[in-house]
C-alpha cells in the first residue's frame, strides 16, 4: 500500500488555510493510499514574548491568506488580547496526547486548537488553552494533563520532526507520497485539491 504524508503543524496558518482543500483531497484519494499524519514542530518551547518583528511577519500571512484562500478569515483579536508566543511544541504534543487515547480524536484536537486561535482569539501556546480542547473534544483531561507533559510524548514528537526533516520537508503544510519504496513531494493547492488528486494517480498509475 502506497502513504500519503502529511505534514503540519496545528499552529501554522498556513495548515488552517489548508483545511478545506485536504478535507476533499481525503474523500477522493484512491483507496489504496493510506494516510499518515506527521507534526513538524514549527517552533520549540519558550515563554518569551513573541518579537515584535515577528508578530508583523505572521500578520502578513494571515492578511494573504484571506486575500487568497476563499472562505478562510482569522479572528485579529489575538493580537490584541494576548501576549503571543513563538511556541508550537506544546500543541504539537496535544496533537500527540489526544491520538493516544484515541486515533480519532488527533484531527478533532488539531480541529480545536485552531478554533481557539483562529476563530475565538485565544492562545494555543498555552497549556490551561490546550486543556480547554481536550475537554472540548471530550477526552480524558486527567489523562491528557498528565500524558501531554510527559517524557514518551515530548520523544513521540522529536521522531516526528525527525521524520519529517528525513523527507526534506521544510515548510508546512507538506505532502509526501510513498509509493515503490520512493518518496515524491505532492504539490499543495489551496484552492483545488483535484490537481494533487491527479499528480497522486498520476504516480501511482504509471507503476
Amino acid at each position: 500500500m502506497s502513504r500519503l504524508f502529511y505534514i503540519h503543524d496545528p499552529m501554522c496558518s498556513w495548515c488552517y488555510a489548508f483545511g478545506r482543500s485536504w478535507d476533499a483531497l481525503l474523500q477522493d484519494l484512491p483507496d489504496c493510499i493510506e494516510v499518515v499524519y506527521l507534526l513538524g514542530g514549527l517552533a520549540p518551547d519558550t515563554t518569551e514574548p513573541m518579537p515584535i518583528a515577528l508578530q508583523k511577519t505572521i500578520q502578513q500571512a494571515w492578511q494573504r491568506i484571506e486575500q487568497s484562500v476563499p472562505g478562510v478569515r482569522f479572528n485579529w483579536e489575538f493580537w490584541s488580547r494576548n501576549t503571543p508566543i513563538r511556541s508550537t511544541y506544546p500543541a504539537c504534543r496535544a496533537v500527540l496526547a489526544a491520538r493516544k487515547q484515541c486515533a480519532e480524536s488527533e484531527q478533532k484536537m488539531v480541529q480545536a486548537i485552531q478554533a481557539a486561535y483562529y476563530q475565538r482569539a485565544k492562545n494555543p501556546s498555552l497549556s490551561a488553552t490546550l486543556l480547554d480542547c481536550a475537554e472540548e473534544i471530550g477526552l480524558d483531561v486527567k489523562s491528557f494533563a498528565e500524558d501531554f507533559v510527559s517524557a514518551a510524548i515530548a520523544q513521540a514528537l522529536q521522531q516526528e520532526i525527525q521524520q519529517a526533516r528525513n523527507m526534506s520537508v521544510n515548510s508546512y503544510p507538506s505532502l509526501r507520497l510513498m509509493h515503490d519504496n520512493a518518496v515524491m513531494p505532492i504539490s499543495i493547492d489551496y484552492r483545488n485539491h483535484q490537481t494533487m488528486i491527479d499528480e497522486i494517480n498520476h504516480i501511482v498509475q504509471k507503476t
